[in-house]
């Protein structure tokens, strides 16, 4: 794990696999650790060099004020598209989660030509706040139970853990899974100050974030192989989200997974890389793309 300077931000960093083969970049979202461990071990097994990051804000990047950032969902889409080229390796795979599919999906709009593959997973066409008309919303009943659970106190790792599991229940994911993953991310946030610890834990900092202009009208403009992976048991996104990105985008592949909810479960992850591995490039094909790095790059 280190930290690479692109737009003159610290992109917290955490690579894997052979530094020549083709690369996957998988945005968080949005911390590194929505993706699993298992996803990007297999991954780098299959001959992919696998790099997960965190998004401003979070984790091991530069964190300045997630209550008020001074940064829009085009930057996050920037430090996306000049990631590659810190690693030596455009065109590269981007994959986002959550807020980091939203990141992605505007990134291979604004920057087409800094990736060769796009994998959406849990994530929909528009942001922030109510979407359109014809999207399903999240489920009423799950956002009242979800915040009708108080705060915990941020300082406190073990309440956060508490917390974390709780709405994880109510979510549909794995509450033990919910709450080893709240205390790997407590653990490498930078400091206890609540606010950071609710953007690291939730999020939070993405519904203070200025994501003008719209993009889903533009998502036919997608040519690059594209993967769309959706829960259908996901009640805050609900999966018409997915399903409506896979219409729109020409050629784009669904993969429903049918015991999913918000998180990809670990019995799921092999049925997920299968289908990433799928839109290509074949392993060793990086090659040629690396020839120019030099050996100061990341490591």
């Amino acid at each position: 794990m280190t930290t690479v300077s692109v737009n003159e931000i610290a992109m917290g960093v955490e690579s894997f696999g052979d530094r020549d083969a083709p690369l996957v970049l998988l945005a968080g979202g949005t911390t590194m650790l929505s993706w699993p461990d298992a996803l990007r071990e297999r991954l780098a097994a299959a001959g992919r060099h696998v790099v997960r990051y965190d998004l401003r804000d979070s984790g091991e990047s530069t964190t300045v004020d997630p209550g008020a950032p001074d940064y829009t969902l085009r930057d996050l889409a920037a430090d996306a598209a000049a990631l590659p080229g810190a690693f030596g390796a455009a065109p590269a795979h981007l994959a986002g989660i959550g807020v980091g599919g939203m990141v992605a999906q505007v990134a291979a709009l604004e920057h087409p030509g800094a990736f060769s593959a796009l994998t959406l997973v849990g994530t929909r066409a528009v942001a922030p706040g109510p979407p359109d008309d014809d999207l399903p919303d999240h489920d009423p009943e799950t956002m009242s139970r979800l915040f009708a659970q108080p705060m915990p106190d941020w300082t406190d790792r073990e309440a956060v853990e508490e917390f974390a599991a709780a709405g994880a229940e109510v979510l549909g994911d794995d509450p033990v899974a919910a709450r080893a993953l709240a205390a790997r991310v407590w653990d490498r946030t930078p400091g206890t100050a609540a606010p950071v610890q609710m953007a690291n834990q939730l999020g939070m900092v993405f519904s203070r974030l200025d994501c003008a202009p719209r993009w889903r009208e533009r998502l036919p403009e997608i040519e690059i192989p594209t993967l769309v992976v959706h829960g259908r048991h996901d009640r805050f996104f609900p999966v018409g989200n997915g399903e409506a990105i896979a219409r729109e985008i020409p050629r784009a592949r669904l993969l429903v997974l049918e015991e999913a909810a918000t998180a990809i479960p670990d019995a799921a992850v092999g049925e997920v890389v299968e289908a990433m591995l799928a839109l290509g490039p074949a392993a060793g094909a990086g090659q040629a793309a690396r020839g120019n790095r030099s050996g100061s790059g990341p490591a």
